[in-house]
């Protein structure tokens, strides 16, 4: 009796076991179909951790990490960048929807068995999905950042009263193209929302060419000059130029341009005219000719070499071939000869220049140019010796070469007057020129000089022709001085 009742009682026992035991299991299967409903522990969307979480809290909680706005620093400034502003926009149901498929793809039972022991899934990672528009984003750096925050440089500016230039200040301005790597990487990140902006550093460059305009007119100003001057300055950097006519406080119109007497000035074109003629290559008899017409301006040398072009036409092959650079306001109408021997006027010329009404130098009907042209000239020259091209070879092809202008740039080196250009610049500086001045009953009333200036800074040309009833030569000397040391400074500005 008592072994059927004892196991009467263990059959109860373990029945009541079984049933406890489907009941716990029951009670955990029902458990883990309510966790199912959410993200399981490890789910990462975005970098932002979701386990636990059903979708729309985890939307909710990926909304509230991606819209915080963006810390910028520039300098001591700080700027709170609103995402949605520049466009940034996450992609949501994307994200959720890779999210539920890694949530209720994996076996049921197999995460169930898991489950009862206490066996962590796998992490589970969803890369961030979302779109930023980067044409706003750049519209915002350059609109709220970089024109607030940025500090432009301030361009040397010139000392009134003098040829010199006050020193600039560099700038600082926004790396907008490192801004936005930086900026879409904190947009990115749910954590790092912080951006130290970087800047460059700007060079306050040289001051506008208007600047140097208004410093030469004062500089004429100053120096109490009342005649005419024409001043053409070419930057042969950037193609850049100034030119401008200047009588009593007043700019003079320089379209056409103001016709000076070319005096020496003309032998520029009257040795071009001689290069062409000998296919860029001068025979020693010719160089010495040369050489004495640049270096000592010796007339007689110039009429020798103007025979070789044409006995009797040889000037009017010079003005020819300045035509032929469209030059049409530079023109020798006779040899030199001498003053007590005056050679005959071969042809009588009428240019754009001597024909206004306007203005007028009284220039002789001899030899005549004008400042942009004489400038233009040499800028034609100092093309084809640096580059081997320009106007003078498009318009003599097969007659001058790039060689033959560098030699003819070294004759004008060799005009070492010490005055004029060639006094406003720093001793030991390269100025390729040629001056003249002519007198008229022992009265200087034009004096000119076109020049290539070659400087650290940057090469130009220089021409300058003035014209008064009576030239008093200290004076006028210290004008062309001051005005050329003006040019000089510009292209040569102290450092910051």
């Amino acid at each position: 009796m008592r072994i059927r009742g004892s196991s009467h009682l263990f059959r109860w026992g373990s029945l009541a076991l079984i049933l406890l035991a489907v009941i716990l299991t029951a009670f955990q299967l029902v458990q883990y179909s309510r966790l199912r409903q959410y993200y399981p522990p490890g789910m990462i969307i975005a970098g932002v951790p979701v386990g636990g979480l059903d979708p729309e809290a985890a939307r909710q909680r990926l909304l509230q990490v991606y819209s915080i706005p963006i810390e910028l620093y520039y300098n001591d400034s700080i700027i709170h960048l609103d995402p949605g502003l520049v466009g940034f926009e996450l992609k949501l149901e994307s994200m959720l929807a890779a999210a539920d498929l890694e949530r209720s793809g994996s076996s049921f039972w197999v995460g169930f068995w898991d489950y009862l022991w206490n066996r962590e899934p796998a992490p589970s990672i969803i890369p961030l999905v979302s779109s930023i528009s980067e044409d706003r984003l750049r519209e915002y750096l350059v609109i709220e950042i970089a024109s607030r925050y940025d500090s432009p440089p301030t361009p040397p500016q010139p000392i009134p009263g003098s040829t010199e230039f006050r020193p600039g200040q560099p700038g600082q301005t926004l790396d907008i193209e490192r801004a936005l790597i930086l900026i879409e990487d904190a947009l990115h990140s749910p954590s790092n929302r912080v951006v130290i902006l970087t800047t460059q550093r700007v060079s306050a460059g040289r001051p506008g060419l208007q600047n140097l305009r208004i410093l030469l007119q004062q500089i004429i100003d100053a120096n109490n000059f009342t005649g005419i001057a024409g001043i053409y300055m070419l930057d042969l950097q950037t193609g850049e130029e100034i030119h401008f006519g200047y009588r009593a406080g007043q700019e003079i119109p320089v379209d056409p341009d103001i016709a000076f007497s070319a005096s020496s000035t003309i032998k520029i074109p009257i040795m071009v005219s001689v290069y062409l003629n000998s296919n860029g290559q001068l025979d020693e008899e010719t160089a010495d000719l040369m050489l004495d017409m640049i270096q000592k301006s010796i007339n007689a040398s110039s009429d020798l070499l103007m025979s070789t072009l044409d006995s009797v036409r040889g000037p009017l092959v010079v003005s020819d071939n300045m035509s032929a650079l469209d030059l049409n306001n530079t023109f020798l109408a006779g040899f030199f000869c001498s003053p007590e021997d005056p050679c005959p006027v071969l042809k009588i010329y009428t240019t754009p220049a001597n024909s206004r009404t306007d203005v007028t130098t009284y220039p002789e009907i001899y030899n005549q140019t004008t400042p942009s042209d004489m400038g233009t000239l040499l800028g034609d020259i100092y093309q084809c010796a640096e580059t081997g091209g320009g106007a003078l070879l498009v318009a003599f092809p097969g007659k001058i070469t790039q060689a033959a202008c560098s030699e003819m740039i070294e004759y004008l080196k060799e005009d070492q007057i010490g005055v004029l250009i060639q006094s406003g610049v720093p001793e030991g500086t390269a100025v390729a020129h040629k001056h003249g001045w002519t007198t008229y009953g022992g009265i200087i009333q034009d004096v000119s000089d076109a020049a290539i200036v070659y400087t650290p800074g940057g090469n130009y040309i220089l021409s300058i022709y003035v014209y008064e009833d009576q030239v008093i030569w200290n004076n006028i000397s210290l004008l062309y001085a001051q005005l050329s040391r003006a040019v000089y400074n510009y292209f040569n500005l102290p450092s910051e």
